[in-house]
């Protein structure tokens, strides 16, 4: 890893409402510096967890419109929401790739990173004369991401893709929903996470494989591949047995009873029943010792046969009952429940407002926001949430390229001026760390 610098981002602030750090001390990832050349949200994420961790990451944006992320989904004043909780703890450069003089400064900046994160389409980054084995040529200690839908290569290589797609490949929407629906594609970028903590995990074990080599290397992270690992138990059973599962809505095929069920006060619970014990306990809990006794639920197997008898046991007992009732009745029971939470009930949730999984940080254009805490927790690390994605493209350009490389103003007004680079002009007296 790379020694820390003057030009490094700030220590991250502890968010409101998150547990402090047990101990000071350097960072999980104290020094390590990280070249985001990413857009939109796996690839992003990936570079995201490692600022999380205490890396140094610098993002590198186009001139102009900048990471496509910045516009998806709900704005406020203009600004992104997605992207202020994505972009946390990155330091923003606007650098256009496309120009030979971009070209020329990644390849000199680069020296100074460890890792370097793309997800553009296969073939982009060789036409234009940044291939891995150029980056690596230039710093043959840097480990190179690149994520996209389908992988480097294959029949799908060079198609369009975004995690939806990823997610249709890999039969993850072919075992959602109801069978009497259509393939549910999830609601939210699913895919794209899978991809964003796999990407992480692999730069972290390319890292550990420098340390005993002094090689740095390239990661093919595929989109599909990672949403592949959620179905891993339907592909090794079809395999085995031929079994090909259908759409099951909130059941659970290998278990009895599993889903959700309405209480009288129209909220929600879940309850899994996954095993022997647990399916004991609800049936001893909403019908006694004659509902354990009884020969349609006394095997896993009966209770699959028998599963819409089943749930319709559960659900008039808890539709008898208003929630908070229900759940104390099967807790006491020895029952697996939990609330089936909206994202307003559950920002109120007293587990999660206990360690502090959302955390509120301080944003200079929309006040507090509320995003996802650091996870998982560390007994000995300090943590803590980096500063909300800017407002600005290439905010911190003149300011990371005049500490990195030695720019001086008049150079950085000229590249501005020429549409290389993008951002606020701050001035050379205001750039600190400048030479």
């Amino acid at each position: 890893m790379t020694s820390p610098t003057a030009g490094s981002a700030p220590d991250p602030t502890p968010a409101a409402g998150a547990p402090a750090s047990p101990q000071a001390g350097p960072s999980l990832l104290e020094g390590l510096r990280v070249l985001d050349l990413s857009t939109m949200i796996a690839a992003p994420l990936a570079a995201t967890l490692l600022a999380d961790y205490g890396a140094d990451v610098v993002k590198v944006e186009m001139p102009g419109p900048g990471d496509h992320v910045r516009r998806f989904g709900a704005q406020k004043d203009g600004q992104g929401l997605y992207w202020k909780a994505l972009s946390r703890g990155k330091r923003s450069v606007s650098l256009d790739l496309r120009r030979p003089e971009g070209r020329d400064l990644l390849l000199q900046w680069v020296q100074q990173f460890d890792v370097l994160v793309e997800n553009f389409r296969p073939g982009t980054l060789e036409r234009w004369g940044l291939g891995p084995d150029v980056l690596r040529a230039a710093n043959p200690r840097l480990v190179v991401l690149r994520v996209t839908a389908y992988g480097q290569d294959g029949p799908y290589a060079e198609q369009p893709g975004f995690g939806t797609l990823a997610e249709a490949l890999a039969g993850l929407a072919s075992v959602s929903g109801f069978p009497d629906r259509p393939p549910l594609l999830p609601a939210y970028p699913l895919a794209d996470i899978m991809a964003g903590n796999l990407g992480a995990t692999a730069v972290l074990a390319a890292l550990q494989r420098r340390h005993l080599t002094g090689a740095g290397d390239v990661v093919d992270l595929a989109i599909y591949e990672a949403a592949l690992k959620l179905v891993e138990i339907n592909v090794v059973e079809y395999q085995q047995l031929g079994t090909e599962h259908g759409r099951t809505g909130n059941r659970y095929g290998p278990a009895a009873p599993r889903g959700s069920y309405q209480c009288r006060d129209g909220l929600w619970i879940a309850l899994s029943g996954s095993t022997q014990a647990m399916a004991v306990h609800v049936l001893r809990t909403i019908g006694g010792e004659e509902l354990v006794a009884d020969p349609r639920f006394t095997t896993n197997a009966e209770r699959r046969t028998h599963v819409e008898e089943l749930d319709a046991l559960i659900s008039a007992w808890c539709g008898a009952r208003d929630r908070a009732e229900a759940l104390a009745g099967l807790t006491a029971g020895g029952c697996a429940v939990g609330p089936l939470e909206s994202v307003a009930t559950m920002m109120d949730n007293p587990q999660v407002a206990h360690r502090g999984s959302i955390a509120t940080v301080e944003d200079p254009d929309l006040g507090p926001v509320a995003m996802t805490g650091v996870f998982p927790r560390f007994q000995e690390a300090p943590t803590g949430v980096g500063r909300p994605g800017p407002a600005d493209v290439g905010a911190d350009t003149d300011a990371v390229l005049a500490h990195d490389l030695g720019l001086d103003a008049a150079t950085l007004a000229a590249l501005r001026a020429d549409g290389v680079t993008d951002g606020p002009d701050r001035g050379h007296e205001s750039i600190p760390g400048a030479v």
